[in-house]
Order: C-alpha cells, then sequence, then structure tokens
C-alpha cells in the first residue's frame, strides 16, 4: 500500500505457528479462549435438546429406568449385595458418575470430527473441543442429582459429613472423561474405526466397573489390578460421599488417581502433538 507521501507501507499481518516440543502445550492459550469454551459448551448442551419433546428430562430417564433394570435383575433375581443399602439407591448412586463418563466419552471421542468446519477456517485452542465435550454433561449429572436426593429422602438415608468430599470425585470422574477423551478425540481423527469401537468398549467397561456390584465382591488377590479402572475409584467415592457407607479403600483410590493422572498428562501431549494435522486429515 502506499502513503499520501510516496511511501510503500506494508500491511501487519500474523502467522500462526504451531509451538514446537513435547512439553509446549499452550494451556495459556486455552485459559485466554475461556469464553470461548463456555459457547462451545453451550452449543452442546443446546444441540442435544434441541426439538426434543420431553428436553432434559432424558437426563433423568436414562438412569432411572436403568436403575429399575438394574434392580430387578441385579438385585432381585441375582441378589447381588448392596451393602446394607436399598439396593435402587445403591444403583443410582454409581449411575451418576457412570452416566456422566459414558456420555462425555462418547462426545469427545466424535468432537473433533464433528467440529471439523472450525478447525479448519478457524484458529483456537483445539484443546477447547475435548474440554467442552466433558463439561457439557454436567448438566444431565445435576437433573439426575436431584432424582438422588428423593430416593434418598424416599428411603430414608440421611447424608453425612462424606458429602463435603463429592467436589473431589467430580472431579475425579470430569478428568478421567477427559484423559480417555482426548485420546480417543485425536485418534478417532485418523482412524474412524474409533468411534465405531467407543460404544462397544462402554458397554464392556461398565460391567468391568462396580456399578451394579460393589467393589468388595472383587478377590482380595485381584483388588490392586482392578483398581486400575479409573472409575472403579470415582463409583466407590461416590457411594461412600452420597450414602455414607463404611470409608472406602484408599489403595484404591490412589491407584485410580495415579492412573488417571498419567492417562491424562499423556493425552494432553498426544493430542497437542496429533493437532498439527487436524485441518489436513479431518
Amino acid at each position: 500500500m502506499e502513503s499520501s507521501a510516496g511511501i510503500n507501507v506494508k500491511e501487519p499481518f500474523i502467522v500462526i505457528m504451531p509451538r514446537k516440543g513435547l512439553l509446549n502445550l499452550d494451556l495459556k492459550g486455552v485459559w485466554q479462549y475461556r469464553e470461548l469454551l463456555y459457547f462451545l459448551v453451550w452449543r452442546d448442551v443446546m444441540v442435544r435438546y434441541k426439538q426434543t419433546a420431553i428436553g432434559v428430562a432424558w437426563a433423568i430417564l436414562q438412569p432411572l429406568i436403568t436403575m429399575v433394570i438394574f434392580t430387578v435383575i441385579f438385585g432381585n433375581l441375582a441378589k447381588i449385595p448392596s451393602e446394607g443399602i436399598p439396593y435402587p439407591v445403591f444403583a443410582f448412586a454409581a449411575l451418576l458418575p457412570w452416566s456422566y463418563f459414558s456420555q462425555a466419552l462418547t462426545r469427545n471421542s466424535s468432537s473433533v470430527v464433528s467440529s471439523s468446519n472450525l478447525v479448519t477456517k478457524v484458529y483456537f485452542p483445539r484443546l477447547l473441543i475435548p474440554i467442552a465435550a466433558s463439561v457439557a454433561p454436567i448438566v444431565d449429572l445435576f437433573f439426575s442429582f436431584l432424582i438422588l436426593l428423593v430416593l434418598m429422602a424416599w428411603y430414608q438415608i440421611t447424608p453425612t459429613w462424606g458429602l463435603l468430599a463429592l467436589p473431589f470425585f467430580l472431579g475425579l470422574c470430569v478428568m478421567t472423561a477427559l484423559a480417555v477423551g482426548l485420546w480417543s478425540s485425536a485418534l478417532n481423527v485418523r482412524y474412524r474405526d474409533v468411534g465405531h469401537v467407543i460404544p462397544f468398549l462402554i458397554q464392556v467397561w461398565m460391567y468391568a466397573s462396580p456399578v451394579a456390584y460393589p467393589a468388595s465382591m472383587v478377590p482380595e488377590k485381584w483388588r490392586l489390578l482392578y483398581s486400575l479402572n479409573p472409575m472403579v475409584g470415582v463409583i466407590e467415592g461416590f457411594r461412600w460421599a452420597l450414602l455414607g457407607k463404611e470409608s472406602p479403600d484408599f489403595l484404591i483410590m490412589a491407584v485410580s488417581l495415579v492412573v488417571v493422572l498419567i492417562t491424562l498428562i499423556g493425552g494432553v501431549i498426544y493430542f497437542k502433538k496429533s493437532e498439527e494435522t487436524f485441518a489436513d486429515v479431518i
């Protein structure tokens, strides 16, 4: 461009380059774009209930119907022990974190692919996509939690001081969903088979977690191996915090926490490394 004085003036421009290095995770950029995170979460919530006949009631019906089925099959027919807690409450307290986890993981696995119009056209920290997919299902968790309070009142179960630890176990549940979701969302961009595997994985994972049965049923010699499943610590923690059952096995909690942290850190690094090719592959 030429100025009025006849001097050539170059217009400023910005070149966006990927950060190099294994640990350049650009977490500061995620914080700077936190307003976009809010809108991504809001979009996911609105899309889920758009043009539905009963709206957020789906968040209540799904775990409620599952609880009824579990009560009939596992509680009445199979006589699965529930550690002195009425089986409907015992099962529903576990279905709260599990329903959240399954929804978050399902959304995460397809989150980057379904946002291809954003990924290929606009710059923003791509980590916001799986984070939003992990945060949005908390809305469903909140409505399901209200039903659990009604069940607890019906069976005259009074919350204990353990309820104060519930935010910790909720955070652990969100971290678990995000940790696995980072791997699945990045892998799904390159290998679309992941989208077909995730529903089957979730179904198998549920029976490998103490949703319909207590973790105490697992033999002691297998307990440490069993606790490598991070959802074991999450579900046992939810039951302890909400229902006041006997103190959870803190070894299980510690192992689950370590597994989640390792998976989460590895997932962030792998996601950031893979995002350099998202726009080309997607």
